[in-house]
């Protein structure tokens, strides 16, 4: 609020997620009284709202809900990112059945988008959260999100291939899971791994065409231990040979973003131990932006590399570039990070 000047606040009471790993799940209908209804309100009071942060100790998962794995459990944040999209005509819900897990959800109609966001041409709301371990690593994203604006940004992209999978086909990225107004359910239901290993090879062209500097690893190790950075994309603890000490000795610039094919990165945001790796770790290694998933969100959920970093290297903000990128919305999605924080805006 003191730093980026907020004014609309919406003062809610819920559980405290940040106390205990329970807390961090939400029944539904307690989420429509506590948390919907009062945004709602303050929403018909204030157009030309486009974004809604929330803060640490918000729960992060509903249960009893409409979409999400299973049909019930989907992301407190993308509950909120599909706020409105019953009501569009063109809306298209989609059903995912992939690898025994099933699910509904919303086509995100802000997916690799020609044009900035606005609620009022997209409908929905971006939705990002202020979290971390620690109230400190919360808040510390907001501080690299300032200092990122006020010095061009001269970090690195780092996108690790687990080249073991192969690569898929480059010439289709980024990978479409709507076709002329149409679900394309070969990639709705059928992302192969070797297909996020071909965004990230083409992610990685773009950028160094652009002059970015970039390094595409596509050795079989995996590549921890690394600073300077402005851009991370892995497989995080699905890569064969995951080295935990190393990821989270990665260290991030200000203004550094990060996203990882981990199907349960978000799943929490208390100190934890084993499972599979978490994004809170590269939050407190100094990134400014991360994207994770607080159930089994299914590959093609996970945010095209290609798309993200190519939109946030043009100026676009931090929320646009991870919503663009990603393919649905009332899903298991979770976006941490200032969602205006933009440091390649064209001032620089």
């Amino acid at each position: 609020m003191a730093r980026r000047g907020v004014k609309n606040i919406v003062r809610i009471r819920c559980q405290d997620s940040a106390k205990s790993s329970g807390a961090e799940t939400m029944p539904y209908a307690m989420y429509l009284e506590a948390i919907e209804k009062p945004v709602r309100e303050r929403l018909a009071k204030v157009p030309g709202v486009d974004f809604i942060v929330l803060t640490k100790g918000i729960p992060i998962r509903l249960t009893g809900a409409p979409t999400g794995v299973s049909g019930t459990q989907p992301s407190l944040d993308s509950t909120l990112a599909c706020l409105g999209y019953a009501s569009i005509k063109d809306a298209i819900p989609v059903s995912l059945s992939d690898s025994g897990f099933t699910g509904k959800c919303w086509f995100n109609r802000f997916w690799n988008p020609t044009q900035r966001f606005s609620h009022a041409k997209f409908g929905g709301y971006l939705v990002t959260r202020l979290d971390g371990y620690t109230v400190e690593d919360a808040k510390s994203l907001v501080a690299y999100a300032v200092q990122s604006e006020k010095v061009k940004p001269s970090g690195k992209f780092l996108l690790d291939v687990a080249e073991g999978h192969g690569i898929g086909h480059v010439d289709q990225v980024p990978f479409n899971p709507v076709v002329e107004g149409k679900p394309d359910l070969k990639v709705i239901n059928e992302m192969a791994y070797n297909e996020w290993d071909a965004d990230l090879v083409v992610a990685g062209q773009k950028l160094a065409s652009r002059g970015l500097p970039t390094r595409v690893d596509r050795t079989e190790n995996f590549v921890g231990r690394v600073g300077e950075l402005m851009g991370y994309a892995s497989w995080g603890s699905n890569d064969p040979k995951f080295d935990d000490k190393g990821y989270k000795m990665l260290r991030f610039d200000p203004g550094g973003i990060a996203e990882t094919a981990v199907s349960t990165s978000a799943r929490t945001f208390l100190s934890t131990s084993g499972g599979q790796s978490l994004i809170a770790d590269l939050i407190r290694g100094g990134a400014s932006g991360a994207k994770g998933y607080c159930d089994e969100p299914l590959l093609q959920a996970v945010a095209s590399p290609t798309i993200l970093f190519d939109k946030y290297t043009r100026g676009w903000t931090l929320a646009e570039s991870y919503y663009a990128a990603s393919r649905f919305v009332g899903w298991e999605d979770i976006v941490v990070g200032d969602p205006i924080c933009s440091p390649y805006q064209p001032s620089h």
